[in-house]
């Protein structure tokens, strides 16, 4: 969540903790869904890592101060947008790359970033691909054929949906050679 918050800090500069949560609302609740405790919980670690800075000024009429990305902020996203996609929540971290990659200037660095979410797809198909002929290659007895059934769709989904996301990849991939 912190780099999504710089991400949204970095796009629409200075932001208070309501006009961030007004951000997820409008836009980041699409791939990631925070609370109002989350999101507050975020800032102030990220204030108290440096990553971002509390204006020195009068609170508004909530009491609420404005947050601004650091220079170090910048770079802990930028480090982040950079690196291999690693977690189990992949779709979410690379809708999450996606919708900022085009903060960043170069675009042989928006290839890396599509690049490396590309490289965690196709690890994970290939994962799943194995599963299947293992699974498939066993013998499933008679009275498990029809739980097998439906364990061996929800395998099938998985792959598909890996499917999906490697031509989606590619496509953006295409796009940013053009």
């Amino acid at each position: 969540m912190q780099q999504v918050i710089l991400g949204l800090l970095i796009l629409h500069g200075p932001l208070s903790l309501y006009a961030v949560q007004r951000q997820f609302q409008q836009g980041v609740s699409l791939f990631y869904s925070a609370s109002f405790g989350s999101i507050q919980r975020a800032l102030k670690q990220l204030a108290e890592q440096g990553l971002a800075t509390v204006a020195d000024v009068a609170a508004d009429a909530r009491g609420s101060k404005p947050y601004t990305v650091t220079d170090a902020g910048r770079r802990a996203w930028r480090e982040w947008m950079l690196s291999p996609v690693t977690g189990g929540d992949v779709e979410t971290t690379a809708l999450a790359r996606t919708f900022f990659v085009g903060l960043l200037e170069e675009r042989t660095e928006r290839r890396q970033v599509v690049a490396a979410i590309r490289a965690r797809v196709a690890s994970d198909l290939a994962e799943l691909e194995a599963v299947a002929r293992g699974v498939d290659a066993a013998e499933i007895p008679a009275e498990f054929a029809d739980v097998f059934a439906f364990q061996r769709a929800t395998l099938d989904y998985g792959i598909r949906s890996n499917l999906l996301a490697l031509t989606w990849c590619d496509e953006l991939a295409a796009s940013l050679r053009a």
